[in-house]
């Protein structure tokens, strides 16, 4: 393993949510926000409340949407590819719509390297906001999940790129409300790819598998993608 990539597993092996615990104060209370946002969205999705509660709950965080746009915006993160972080790592990996505590869209997904950062394993439960067929988790939950995984496992490389290829084979139906493992790692490096495999087990049942190949870009490339997306963003 390179300095780099040696660099990049010791960085990237606190990817789970331990990992900024310790930040505390204004970070501790965005994530205590995204809890109580994420444990909203997945009570709405069931509920039967009559019109009229839903009536002031609705008014009352648009009021609060209102609110939050007074406040500047959070600086956005500058890393690297997908899974290698510069700058606020915490930031990185926090405001993710996959392993993100501070983000209310993420399940979140829980990952981690292993101590000779040669495998990544990781733990995430769907609950019914994620149901596709029912009682099933949708599958392009578990393909974001997977894209996430095996991204995480392609940061461990001596060079890490973007998804360029991902392929999900769905061998059983992924129940919700059970206790997922999730397991990547890189298969092999050709020139700017990166060969990554993983796989998704509910208990001892496989319920997917997938393959992605990752492709290395010019750091000049990756400069133009956040220069057109801070271009939308004051359009916007």
């Amino acid at each position: 393993m390179s300095d780099g990539s040696e660099q990049r597993r010791r960085v990237t092996s606190h990817w789970d949510a331990s990992a900024m615990e310790a930040k505390g104060g204004k970070w501790a209370e965005r994530r205590r926000l995204a809890e109580a946002m994420r444990e909203v969205i997945r009570l709405l999705v069931r509920s039967d409340a009559p019109e009229e509660e839903l009536r002031v709950a609705a008014d009352r965080l648009e009021q609060y949407a209102a609110h939050l746009r007074t406040h500047p915006k959070n600086p956005r993160y500058e890393g690297f590819a997908e899974a290698s972080p510069s700058g606020d790592v915490a930031a990185f990996f926090d405001q993710s719509p996959i392993i993100g505590r501070a983000n209310p869209l993420a399940p979140p997904l829980s990952l981690r390297a292993t101590d000779d950062g040669t495998r990544v394993v990781g733990e995430v439960h769907f609950g019914s906001p994620y149901e596709g067929a029912p009682g099933c988790v949708h599958g392009g939950w578990v393909a974001a999940a997977f894209d996430e995984a095996l991204g995480f496992a392609q940061s461990l490389s001596a060079s890490p790129g973007m998804t360029g290829t991902l392929v999900v084979r769905y061998r059983n139906p992924t129940p919700l409300n059970t206790d997922l493992r999730l397991e990547a790692w890189v298969d092999r490096v050709e020139g700017r790819k990166v060969f990554a495999a993983g796989t998704l087990h509910a208990g001892d049942t496989l319920a997917a598998e997938a393959e992605g190949i990752f492709v290395s870009i010019d750091p000049s490339r990756f400069q133009r993608l956040l220069e057109a997306r801070a271009e939308r963003e004051r359009e916007g």
